[in-house]
């Protein structure tokens, strides 16, 4: 194996490190609400490897086991994925240099904790192996946490102890993935118009707010990094 893709590996997965442990309690979340949506451990586990995507998993389960219609589960599912759309056209350059072969199933991996932490320093290095290895290092261990947590979560739900409060925990993750990708102006943007507009449409029917409320806080970024692209720091 290469050993300045060795390198890059160590040193992605030692700054991701710290952060991926908040992947803990949200994959244990996913895991059990798959469970109480009446899914098989076979089910839930193809689910959880096909989508890739907690957030994603938990607001289209409802609408399953609601029958809704499938239009509507695939573009909630689309909707909150989009974010994936904007970060792998941030990160592209990244990956010049890449064989193809290889860009694809780095585009599967790819998670919010991992693009907040390692894009930077990905963008600022010449040599290919090494960017690739610093993304695929904290990448794959990312994978395995959560679908180990997942699968815990499968198959412990009902031995959780129900005051352990891993809803909040779950919330509590992602607030922390989200402070270092807010220190980019247009993200931070994006996040306010998106939360604002969150509350003030939650009313709408079969929860349409939320996709609404994406779509806003994707536009709004998107035009506050035309209005200030050389902005870094919030």
């Amino acid at each position: 194996m290469n050993r300045r893709f060795v390198a890059g590996a160590r040193s992605g997965f030692r700054i991701f490190l710290p952060l991926s442990i908040g992947l803990v309690p949200w994959a244990l979340v996913t895991g059990v609400a798959l469970t109480s949506a009446g899914l098989s451990v076979v089910e839930a586990m193809g689910m959880n490897l096909m989508v890739y995507a907690g957030v994603a998993q938990i607001a289209t389960l409802p609408l399953i086991m609601a029958g809704a219609p499938l239009w509507l589960i695939g573009l909630t599912g689309l909707a909150l994925n989009l974010r994936f759309l904007i970060f792998s056209a941030a990160i592209a350059k990244g990956f010049h240099g890449v064989p193809l072969r290889l860009r694809i199933p780095s585009g599967y991996l790819l998670i919010d904790g991992v693009f907040a932490v390692c894009t930077e320093r990905m963008l600022a290095v010449r040599d290919w192996r090494w960017r690739l290895g610093y993304f695929l290092g904290p990448s794959l261990w990312g994978w395995c946490l959560w679908q180990s947590f997942v699968l815990t979560g499968v198959l412990g739900a009902g031995a959780l102890p129900q005051d352990w409060s891993l809803e909040f925990m779950a919330t509590i993750a992602l607030m922390v993935i989200l402070v270092p990708l807010s220190k980019n102006r247009p993200m931070l943007v994006a996040a306010l118009a998106g939360g604002v507009a969150s509350v003030l449409l939650r009313g709408m029917p079969l929860k349409l707010g939320v996709i609404v409320a994406i779509v806003i806080g994707i536009l709004a970024g998107f035009v506050a990094s035309r209005a200030m692209p050389e902005t870094k720091g919030a």
